[in-house]
């Protein structure tokens, strides 16, 4: 049970790989995975990440005061700027266009996380989308495996919301 909260949709190699997010947080108490394959090539699966600007595409009720994240691509949403501030409480600590996002933020709610989006090519139209978390949680009787099933919730959420909406897209222009 515990390693399907920590490994949702993951695969083993996935697990076992290092990505920009774990030089940020030295000594992480905990590391989750999430992944996704998406019918939608890389580049546009990447767009989609972008928008992480403008809100965070999972329960928008919960973590979107309401407003509904855009369901279309915002033009320009591609330029970012490392330190630029994403998901309202991160802030882009590095950026490989077209393949990755890297998050960082620290705060005394949810302690030092950091969140790396990996896009890989998976066939022609088709790509893969893993989101990898180095966790250094606030030290709360509980705090970790709460933090670990919470963001399960709303994770899950976003990278099927991603799939959705890059799934939708690819169809549009016949991908």
């Amino acid at each position: 049970m515990l390693d399907a909260v920590k490994g949702w949709g993951s695969r083993a190699e996935e697990r076992d790989r290092k990505l920009a997010c774990d030089e940020l947080v030295p000594d992480p108490k905990l590391i989750l995975l999430r992944a996704v394959d998406i019918d939608a090539p890389r580049p546009l699966v990447y767009r989609w990440l972008c928008q992480l600007r403008y809100a965070p595409y999972s329960y928008d009720l919960i973590d979107n005061f309401g407003s509904r994240s855009p369901q279309e691509l915002t033009p320009g949403a591609e330029q970012l700027e490392l330190g630029q501030r994403m998901v309202a409480i991160f802030k882009l600590a590095h950026c490989e266009p077209g393949e990755q996002l890297t998050l960082i933020s620290r705060s005394r709610l949810l302690g030092h996380v950091a969140l790396t989006y990996l896009v890989r090519d998976r066939g022609a139209d088709a790509s893969r989308l893993v989101l990898r978390i180095a966790w250094g949680p606030p030290r709360l009787p509980g705090a970790r495996h709460a933090l670990a099933v919470g963001d399960l919730v709303m994770s899950r959420r976003q990278l099927l919301n991603f799939k959705r909406l890059a799934e939708r897209d690819a169809h549009r222009v016949g991908v």
